[in-house]
């Protein structure tokens, strides 16, 4: 079975109005859309998270067959009443006028202190499309990861990251035991697993 395809006119935008505007923003709408029996809903009224669009990068040595990780204090896991020092990937907003591409190579070296010597598109996801707008674009870089340690991030955002490196089967079992919690650091690590054998035969020198 495919998936059923609707167009743009299968959307009624009634109403958008700015609800809050803060580091984040929350727009609130009112739309109207076609079932899947043909017919159109009820008016419905959401509220949707603006946080921007982000870029994610997993920083893989092929030459040690390791991965380089963050951790930081992530306020949104304290409010879930999570631990909130959460291990994660390399990951920063795109700002305006910026690529995806930019985004990742300044974030790799403001994060991580690292240099790709390569870098490649792995896919573009939507991270809690129930309330928020938000998009993640995957990327996997090269680097060596015997020049990547130490402390991170920029002191006037409030950053204060910790960079480490693992065997990739060390990061899979982190992600397997819940160590690792963060949503696209586990889609990363899990995409690497599937991949790492061609990116070793492609990067290996």
């Amino acid at each position: 079975m495919t998936a059923h395809r609707f167009t743009d006119d299968d959307v009624q935008i009634v109403a958008r109005t700015r609800e809050f505007q803060g580091y984040f923003a929350i727009d609130r709408y009112r739309v109207r859309h076609r079932t899947f029996a043909g017919g159109w809903t009820g008016e419905i009224t959401r509220e949707i998270f603006e946080r921007g669009h982000a870029v994610v990068v997993i920083l893989y040595d092929p030459e040690r067959d390791a991965i380089a990780l963050i951790e930081q204090f992530r306020m949104g896991a304290l409010a879930a009443g999570q631990y909130p020092w959460l291990i994660e990937c390399v990951a920063g907003i795109i700002e305006d006028g910026e690529t995806p591409e930019q985004v990742a190579l300044r974030e790799a070296e403001e994060e991580a202190g690292a240099t790709p010597e390569h870098i490649e598109h792995v896919g573009k996801f939507i991270i809690t499309p129930g309330g928020s707008s938000e998009t993640v674009e995957l990327f996997v870089a090269k680097v060596d990861t015997s020049t990547i340690d130490g402390l991170h991030g920029l002191e006037h955002e409030g950053e204060d990251i910790r960079v480490f490196t693992v065997p990739v089967e060390e990061a899979y079992a982190m992600v397997k035991d819940g160590r690792v919690a963060n949503s696209m650091a586990v889609i990363a690590v899990q995409w690497l697993m599937l991949e790492r054998q061609e990116l070793r035969r492609r990067w290996q020198r």
